[in-house]
């Protein structure tokens, strides 16, 4: 039973939240004109709305409402079906899969930070048809939760990142969030945004 993280501590909370909202806040001034560029694109190449909104679980367990740029096309899947992006996926626009392969549809994301609901680094959140399905499936899997997920984590540095298509990809997913959780610190979050650059650039897990 684990029973100890770094943010458990006040001070350490207020440390990364202090350097999500500086970080954040800069960020989003550099990237709007790029955001004012990518909605346009996205509104003027595929009917329906610019962002993609849906529920996820944050930290505690509460629900919120995460943003993406929308990359697929308007669809309703069923709701008891684990449904995750695939290689050549039909549902993605053209648009959306460059946006995807980019990252760049992670953005308004920003605006979570900003609302305090994410953290720029944590654990990645996953769809709540997701959690329902792994919770009891992947050891520990629910302790991802314990702190504020993340627009990027150190398992998405790793390699863990895009369609998790066997058991044995997420169980390694969760290992490094949980290795994130327990061994926290602010160089860490600045190595893993470093990281971030260097895997947006060269990553072909991400479609």
């Amino acid at each position: 039973m684990r029973t100890h993280t770094p943010l458990g501590s006040r001070s350490n909370r207020v440390l990364k939240r202090a350097a999500d909202l500086v970080l954040a806040s800069v960020i989003g001034l550099l990237i709007l004109p790029l955001c004012v560029a990518i909605a346009l694109a996205v509104r003027c190449t595929s009917p329906g709305p610019v962002l993609f909104r849906q529920s996820r679980h944050g930290e505690g367990g509460r629900a919120f409402e995460v943003y993406k740029f929308r990359t697929m096309y308007v669809d309703q899947p069923e709701p008891d079906k684990v449904h995750q992006a695939r290689r050549d996926d039909p549902r993605v626009t053209p648009v959306g899969r460059f946006l995807r392969r980019t990252s760049l549809d992670e953005l308004p994301q920003f605006l979570n930070v900003l609302q305090g609901r994410m953290s720029i680094v944590g654990p990645r959140p996953h769809a709540l048809v997701h959690n329902e399905y792994y919770k009891s499936r992947v050891e520990s899997y629910m302790w991802r939760h314990r702190v504020k997920p993340g627009i990027t984590g150190w398992a998405q540095v790793n390699g863990y990142r895009g369609e998790t298509d066997t058991l044995e990809k997420m169980e390694k997913r969760v290992e490094h969030d949980l290795w994130y959780i327990d061994n926290w610190s602010l160089w860490l979050d600045l190595k893993i945004i470093a990281l971030t650059v260097k895997c947006v650039v060269v990553d072909y897990n991400a479609y």
